[in-house]
């Protein structure tokens, strides 16, 4: 794979057709709220589109062009208004206003991200979430022992690179879908909300 465009090619592993479980929890458990959403590293967008359906103003970003056009091809085909953008999740401030969003959903893009690229990405969400914003991460744990997939996150390193700019509310065990891993691989939900002024 020379690219994350050529990824879609066929069907990439993360693609499971459907949101991440996790993602659907926070919102029937009422703990993400209908506002304005950012939704990075969206692919096809089944996250963005399912919040979408539910009240949210989502808005889903990804850096690969073709993984933005299946997405928008999946929201005109079950009629939900939602707003797709190919874009740089390091060079967010090009695109959006400081404080746009209630909320960021990460779903599988800071587990690929390299460590210096992390403390760039840290810096970006801050910027555009509003003051006591929330930012949910789904990220691949260090307690995932298969060979496949990204590279694994532990919770000293959430700690470690987002305790500056947020509040860790919370790093709990859940699972990833995905196609590689039958069942789910071992994940964290990470919740934190924006401090201010940091």
């Amino acid at each position: 794979m020379n690219s994350w465009s050529d990824a879609y090619d066929s069907k990439p592993p993360w693609d499971v057709g459907h949101p991440q479980f996790a993602i659907v929890e926070l919102v029937f458990n009422n703990e993400l709220r209908p506002g304005k959403v950012l939704d990075l590293g969206c692919g096809t967008g089944q996250n963005t589109i399912f919040l979408a359906e539910n009240g949210f103003d989502a808005i889903g970003v990804d850096i690969s062009p073709e993984a933005i056009s299946l997405a928008r091809e999946n929201a005109k085909e079950i009629g939900v208004s939602v707003g797709f953008r190919v874009g740089d999740v390091l060079r967010l401030s090009r695109y959006f206003p400081a404080h746009s969003f209630d909320a960021i959903i990460d779903s599988g893009l800071f587990h690929i991200l390299s460590d210096d690229d992390r403390w760039t990405y840290v810096r970006q969400i801050h910027r555009v979430l509003k003051e006591n914003g929330r930012y949910y991460l789904l990220c691949f744990s260090e307690k995932e022992q298969s060979r496949a997939g990204p590279r694994r996150v532990s919770k000293a390193e959430i700690d470690t690179v987002f305790g500056k700019h947020f509040k860790i509310n919370y790093i709990a065990d859940t699972l990833f879908e995905s196609a590689l891993h039958v069942g789910g691989a071992k994940a964290y939900l990470v919740s934190a909300t924006r401090l201010e002024g940091k």
